[in-house]
Protein backbone atom coordinates (compact mmCIF):
# COMPACT_ATOMS: atom_id res chain seq x y z
CA UNK A 1 0.00 0.00 0.00
CA UNK A 2 0.89 3.69 -0.64
CA UNK A 3 -0.30 7.16 0.07
CA UNK A 4 -1.52 9.05 -2.97
CA UNK A 5 -2.11 13.01 -3.00
CA UNK A 6 -4.64 14.17 -5.18
CA UNK A 7 -5.51 18.31 -5.74
CA UNK A 8 -8.68 19.78 -7.29
CA UNK A 9 -9.54 23.23 -7.66
CA UNK A 10 -10.69 25.38 -4.62
CA UNK A 11 -14.62 25.81 -3.40
CA UNK A 12 -16.59 27.54 -5.73
CA UNK A 13 -15.26 26.27 -9.20
CA UNK A 14 -17.28 23.94 -11.51
CA UNK A 15 -14.18 22.17 -12.56
CA UNK A 16 -14.68 19.01 -10.45
CA UNK A 17 -11.53 17.25 -12.18
CA UNK A 18 -8.39 15.98 -10.77
CA UNK A 19 -5.94 18.92 -11.58
CA UNK A 20 -2.87 17.15 -9.81
CA UNK A 21 -1.82 13.39 -8.84
CA UNK A 22 1.17 11.85 -6.52
CA UNK A 23 1.78 8.54 -5.89
CA UNK A 24 4.33 9.11 -2.80
CA UNK A 25 7.28 6.57 -2.77
CA UNK A 26 6.23 4.01 -0.02
CA UNK A 27 9.14 4.67 2.23
CA UNK A 28 7.72 7.82 3.62
CA UNK A 29 4.58 5.66 4.38
CA UNK A 30 5.74 5.62 8.46
CA UNK A 31 6.74 9.40 8.49
CA UNK A 32 3.78 10.94 6.52
CA UNK A 33 0.91 8.46 8.62
CA UNK A 34 2.65 9.89 12.04
CA UNK A 35 3.06 13.46 11.09
CA UNK A 36 -0.40 13.35 10.24
CA UNK A 37 -1.60 12.26 13.74
CA UNK A 38 -3.07 8.79 12.31
CA UNK A 39 -2.26 5.59 14.16
CA UNK A 40 -1.62 3.25 11.17
CA UNK A 41 -1.58 3.16 7.24
CA UNK A 42 -4.78 0.86 7.47
CA UNK A 43 -6.84 3.69 9.63
CA UNK A 44 -6.11 5.81 6.74
CA UNK A 45 -6.98 3.73 4.53
CA UNK A 46 -10.63 4.37 5.47
CA UNK A 47 -10.97 7.69 2.93
CA UNK A 48 -9.43 10.44 1.75
CA UNK A 49 -8.23 12.98 4.04
CA UNK A 50 -8.15 17.10 3.02
CA UNK A 51 -4.52 18.22 4.29
CA UNK A 52 -4.63 21.79 5.42
CA UNK A 53 -2.02 24.29 4.59
CA UNK A 54 -0.03 23.34 7.41
CA UNK A 55 0.06 19.55 6.45
CA UNK A 56 0.94 20.24 2.98
CA UNK A 57 3.68 22.01 4.16
CA UNK A 58 4.79 19.36 6.12
CA UNK A 59 4.68 16.59 3.64
CA UNK A 60 6.35 18.29 0.96
CA UNK A 61 9.41 18.42 3.50
CA UNK A 62 9.30 14.67 4.21
CA UNK A 63 9.21 13.71 0.19
CA UNK A 64 11.38 16.87 -0.51
CA UNK A 65 9.15 17.73 -3.03
CA UNK A 66 6.84 20.58 -3.33
CA UNK A 67 3.39 20.49 -3.54
CA UNK A 68 0.97 22.86 -5.30
CA UNK A 69 -0.14 25.43 -2.93
CA UNK A 70 -3.49 26.94 -4.88
CA UNK A 71 -5.02 23.58 -4.70
CA UNK A 72 -7.52 21.45 -2.46
CA UNK A 73 -5.07 18.17 -1.75
CA UNK A 74 -6.31 15.27 -0.65
CA UNK A 75 -4.08 12.48 0.59
CA UNK A 76 -5.11 8.52 0.53
CA UNK A 77 -4.39 5.07 0.80
CA UNK A 78 -4.19 2.90 -2.27
CA UNK A 79 -3.54 -0.60 -2.76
Amino acid sequence: MYLCISGFLPNGSEDDLIKFELDVNASFNDQIVKALGHKSLNAMAQGEWLLTSEQVELVSEIIGQSLPPDLKLFIGVEA
